[in-house]
């Protein structure tokens, strides 16, 4: 039996980013809400998981600040403006369950940001 609670208390790879997701959800599911994806970008630059969402946030938002000239269109704009809810509604759901979701065309351009 005591063999069992060293294998058990022993770290595993794993265990490492499950704790980070475990501890950071909350602030990363924030990256998601407009200019509040900052937080996680600034305050948590050591958490993988935070830093994610937080750089998809980021994207996300830009695009609502570029969109923001095209969102009194009626119907396109208004359909892009309901599309950007949708997604960013999205993510704060995944980033609360601890997923790692990639948005499509988002995720690629939130590789390009090193910070």
């Amino acid at each position: 039996m005591s063999e069992e609670k060293k294998s058990s208390s022993v770290k595993t790879s794993e265990d490492k980013p499950n704790k980070d997701i475990e501890e950071n959800k909350a602030i990363a599911a924030l990256s998601y809400v407009w200019v509040l994806c900052l937080i996680p970008l600034l305050t948590k630059k050591k958490s993988k998981f935070a830093q994610f969402h937080a750089k998809q946030g980021l994207v996300l938002f830009i695009i609502e600040i570029i969109g923001t000239f095209i969102f009194w269109i009626p119907f396109i704009g208004w359909t892009i403006a309901v599309l950007l809810l949708v997604v960013a509604i999205i993510g704060v759901l995944k980033a609360l369950n601890g997923e790692w979701w990639k948005i499509p065309y988002v995720y690629d351009w939130s590789k390009k940001f090193n910070l």
